[in-house]
């Protein structure tokens, strides 16, 4: 697949004809892209159509049934993800958040983001150090001694964006961190996307908030039925009859 000439850069994902099979259906098929380094790429499409199964291929969730998956480390380094277990990805710089989140419900937001940031720090200080950077960048000094099960919904969603950080990622795949959220809430999250894409880290994101994805996204690929149906900058896509027809709706509007 060529770069997009509206964002060339360098890859640091490549997805080539991933296929996935659960029983008798066919969730990923022969699906192809590539992710580049900075970039903030949706992904959207109709419910079912293997968003999230493509997530949790790309993480180690699943093993995929054929295919391949290239990741590139930051040295140039080139790994081909096969079967690597989801921790030894996440080391090598993959991380990723769930549609629901996911807290240890019964710790504060401090030792939620400090439990991970332990496994990836040389020392409980520097984990410690980078903890609290992370709860500054996400503005949660005022409820740092909150328990995660009491946060909004809102805040729960951050939070496993900052654990997530804690790993300190080079790619972050959010799966729909927009589900639930009021409009300003919406608002809100996107500034703390952009915020995490600012310092260098690449986004996947898989949203159906279509204003969202054409307010933050340089890049949007659709999948029909687990296969690639069209990519493009966004209000190009949205304005694709065969997307109208397969995921939108003949009243949407760009």
């Amino acid at each position: 697949m060529e770069p997009d000439k509206k964002n060339p850069g360098v890859k640091i994902m490549e997805v080539k004809n991933m296929d996935k099979s659960f029983g008798g259906v066919h969730a990923v098929d022969t699906f192809s892209f590539d992710v580049y380094e900075g970039e903030i790429l949706g992904l959207i499409g109709p419910n079912g159509c293997g968003k999230s199964t493509t997530v949790n291929l790309m993480t180690g969730v699943y093993n995929h049934d054929s295919g391949e998956i290239i990741y590139y480390g930051a040295d140039g380094s080139k790994h081909i993800l096969d079967k690597q277990p989801t921790p030894l990805r996440a080391k090598m710089g993959i991380a990723r958040t769930f549609q629901t989140p996911k807290p240890f419900s019964d710790m504060t937001v401090f030792d939620n983001i400090y439990t991970v940031a332990m496994l990836y720090n040389k020392s409980l200080k520097e984990a410690r150090r980078q903890t609290e950077e992370i709860i500054e960048f996400l503005g949660f000094t005022k409820m740092l001694n909150e328990k995660s099960t009491k946060l909004p919904i809102e805040k729960r969603k951050w939070m496993d964006m900052a654990r997530a950080l804690a790993a300190k990622p080079r790619i972050l795949m959010l799966d729909e961190c927009l589900a639930g959220l009021t409009p300003s809430e919406i608002e809100e999250s996107l500034e703390v996307v952009r915020k995490i894409n600012s310092r260098g880290i690449t986004i996947l994101f898989i949203e159906h908030v279509m204003s969202a994805v054409v307010n933050l996204c340089q890049r949007v690929i659709v999948m029909l039925e687990g296969r690639h149906l069209t990519e493009g900058a966004p209000a190009d896509v949205m304005k694709k009859p065969e997307v109208i027809r397969a995921y939108l709706g003949e009243g949407y509007k760009v």
